[in-house]
This record gives C-alpha cells, sequence and structure tokens, in this order.
C-alpha cells in the first residue's frame, strides 16, 4: 500500500484535527453527526471548527489568554482573511481554516456566506443591545441561518441540480438555523445580558421577563421548526437522520422553555437530560425519515 503523502497527507491531517475540535466542544453535534454518512459527517465537523474556532475569539477564549477587545478583533480580521485567501487558493497553514476550505471549494460554499458570519460574530467583540427586529435578523442570518445554508451544501453534495427544490431546502436551513440560535438566545438569556453585555432579543429586558414574552418568541421558533421539519424526510439518507436528531433535540428544548417560567430562564439554563437526549437519537436513528415532521413530547 502507498503511505499517504504531500497534501493528501495534509488534507488528512487537517480533518482530523477539525474532527477533535467537535469531539472536544460538542456532544450533541458530535452525537447526531453520527449519523450521516462518513463524508458528511466529516464535512460538518470541518465547519464546525471553523465557527467554534471564531467563536472562541469573540466568547473569551482569547480574552483568558489576555487580549484586548482590539487583539481580539485583529485576530477575528485575521481568521477571516485567511478563510478568504483559502478559498481562492485551496491551501491554509492553519489546519482549521485548511479543513473547512476543503470541504467549501468541494460543496460550493463561499463568501457570500462567510462574509455574513464573520460580519455577525464581529458584533459580539463589545455589549450590545438590539431595539429592532431588524438588527436581530441580520445577526441570525450571519450567525446562524448561513450555518445551516453551509450545512446544506454537504448534505446536496453530487445531487443533481434541481433549482424548486434547492429553494425549498434552503429555506428548511435557514429556518432551521434561526430557530437553534434563538433557542439558546432564551436558554442564556441571563448570562448573555449580566456576564457579556448582549441583549440580543429587542423589548426583552432580562430582569422583568415575562411568560407572555416568552411564549411570543417561543412560537416564532416553534413556526421555524415547523419549517424545517417540513423537508427533513426529503434529504439524503446521508444526511436525513441528523438532522431529524438535532431538530428533535431543539423541539424539547422549546418544549421545556416553555414550560419553565420566564423568570427562572433568567436564573439558569435549560438543558435536555442526557437520558432522554439518548432517547431522541436513538428515535431518529430509527425513523429518521418522519421523526422530524412530529414535535417532541
Amino acid at each position: 500500500m502507498t503511505a499517504v503523502a504531500g497534501l493528501a497527507l495534509y488534507d488528512r491531517a487537517a480533518a482530523r484535527g477539525s474532527a477533535q475540535v467537535l469531539d472536544s466542544y460538542s456532544t450533541s453535534f458530535r452525537l447526531a453527526s453520527r449519523l450521516c454518512s462518513r463524508a458528511v459527517r466529516a464535512d460538518l465537523a470541518a465547519i464546525y471548527a471553523l465557527v467554534r474556532v471564531a467563536d472562541e475569539i469573540v466568547d473569551g477564549c482569547a480574552t483568558d489568554a489576555g487580549l484586548s477587545a482590539p487583539e481580539c478583533r485583529e485576530v477575528l480580521d485575521a481568521l477571516e482573511r485567511e478563510v478568504e485567501a483559502a478559498l481562492r487558493s485551496g491551501y491554509s497553514a492553519n489546519l482549521v481554516v485548511h479543513a473547512f476550505v476543503t470541504t467549501a471549494r468541494a460543496t460550493g460554499i463561499g463568501d457570500d456566506l462567510t462574509r455574513p458570519f464573520f460580519a455577525s460574530m464581529r458584533r459580539d467583540l463589545s455589549p450590545l443591545v438590539f431595539t429592532e427586529e431588524r438588527e436581530l435578523d441580520e445577526y441570525v442570518h450571519g450567525s446562524a441561518e448561513v450555518v445551516g445554508l453551509m450545512c446544506l451544501a454537504s448534505f446536496r453534495r453530487g445531487l443533481a441540480p434541481d433549482p424548486v427544490r434547492n429553494a425549498r431546502w434552503d429555506r428548511g436551513a435557514i429556518a432551521l438555523g434561526s430557530a437553534f440560535q434563538r433557542v439558546n438566545f432564551l436558554r442564556d438569556l441571563g448570562e448573555d445580558a449580566d456576564g457579556l453585555g448582549r441583549r440580543y432579543l429587542p423589548g426583552v429586558d432580562p430582569h422583568s421577563f415575562t411568560d407572555a414574552q416568552r411564549d411570543r418568541i417561543l412560537d416564532g421558533i416553534d413556526a421555524e421548526l415547523a419549517i424545517a421539519g417540513a423537508v427533513i424526510g426529503e434529504l439524503p439518507s446521508s444526511s436525513r437522520r441528523a438532522v431529524a436528531a438535532a431538530h428533535l433535540l431543539y423541539s424539547e428544548l422549546s418544549a421545556r422553555l416553555r414550560r419553565t417560567p420566564a423568570r427562572v430562564l433568567v436564573e439558569r439554563r435549560v438543558r435536555v437530560p442526557a437520558a432522554r437526549k439518548a432517547a431522541l437519537l436513538a428515535r431518529a436513528a430509527l425513523v429518521g425519515s418522519g421523526t422530524a415532521r412530529r414535535s417532541a413530547r
């Protein structure tokens, strides 16, 4: 057997590095991604690793290392420049960036998705208070919806072009990414406001948050989950079960958030117990084509 060498060896090392980032940071995403084919799983790890590295720059890791806010911005800007250069050349000396651009160039991910992502990450470098839904929607697009579209690019790799189908799947990916992000806004409401100086939800004061406000936000989230759930059964078998698992998990989180008094949401993060999470993953693994169409109970 010929030894792997040169760029192929580097590609393999970069892919393994991204998989290690995923294994280190996310239990839920890692477990769900295991329901994908090996090729899609590698793509998702590459996307996740880049997103995580950027997130760590703005959410504390860089600050923990002693960087000032301006220095964090410089690091984030440098990362974006490295991604854009590597998208053109196909190579980066940064293993995480190299793994990402290898996936990006193979699936058609371009700077139309990476630029909004970095723009939203840049918003988190200083305290923010969104006062208009337009600001929130723009942020969610860059921080979550484009990530859903990146994942979708991997899911439909190799499929024959179908503009009508693609538009339908795009809407589902956008809705699911948005729902994920908005669920996490509710889960992190107190910590974001008091610890990071961020108030993402317009008109919401975490210290006087009401059940009515909670329900209004969750109504929007559940509507987005329904849009996403309607197309999951159409996805290729290489990704369908993993997306169903993620959909089930966030449907469960939405239901638990709705059952939690608003005043309590500010004080503690709502989670899905490990046993329940395992049951949801098993359910998705068995009936991935239909699971996501039903709300978690």
